[in-house]
């Protein structure tokens, strides 16, 4: 029974010292860094780019503890279009039906919790995104190690208000009809 409490001593004074230690904040390089994003369509997808307006991670011992980006919403570029048809997707997507970006510029992600996967740099994070002034807990698996990041993440626009072109809200949308969830691909250098 000795034994199997000096271990467990011993496992806790360990796992105290893994986690204690001042944080380090490390500012994202803006210039490197990239978001990917693509929605869905009944008929296909549409992607593109949106840039950081600022961002940061918190590390304790080089294990990620926090962190918070700011995405600049005005800064949404779709890249398999081109033309007028490039400008009208854009257009609506910074529109109220949408984005809103005229009244909300910005959107966060920030990190509340991060549990390790098991290997060094794997991680389970939990995040708040606030989108058109709503806040919604996002879940996703992250991988940062060696000064780079990245990051899959799924978000319901109908969370945050999306409603336009969603089948989820409206009937006879017919090929018409916008998936309510899309995909960002995050690629963070710090």
């Amino acid at each position: 029974m000795k034994s199997y409490f000096l271990s467990f001593c011993l496992l806790l004074a360990s796992v105290m010292t893994y986690a204690s230690g001042d944080p380090i904040l490390k500012n994202v390089n803006l210039a490197t860094s990239k978001i990917s994003w693509r929605g869905y369509k009944v008929t296909g997808s549409h992607n593109g780019i949106i840039s950081l307006k600022s961002g940061s991670l918190k590390f304790v011992n080089d294990v990620l503890v926090g962190g918070e980006l700011v995405v600049d919403m005005n800064s949404l570029n779709c890249l398999d279009l081109d033309g007028g048809g490039k400008g009208k997707l854009e257009g609506h997507l910074k529109s109220d039906d949408f984005f809103g970006v005229a009244l909300y510029p910005t959107s966060t992600i920030k990190i509340t919790k991060v549990t390790s996967r098991g290997k060094a740099g794997e991680y389970k994070v939990t995040a708040n995104i606030t989108i058109k002034n709503t806040t919604k807990e996002i879940k996703f698996n992250a991988n940062v190690t060696n000064g780079s990041g990245s990051a899959m993440v799924k978000i319901d626009r109908s969370d945050f208000d999306i409603r336009y072109g969603s089948g989820s809200f409206f009937d006879s949308l017919g090929d018409k009809t916008i998936y309510d969830e899309f995909e960002l691909d995050v690629a963070l250098n710090y």
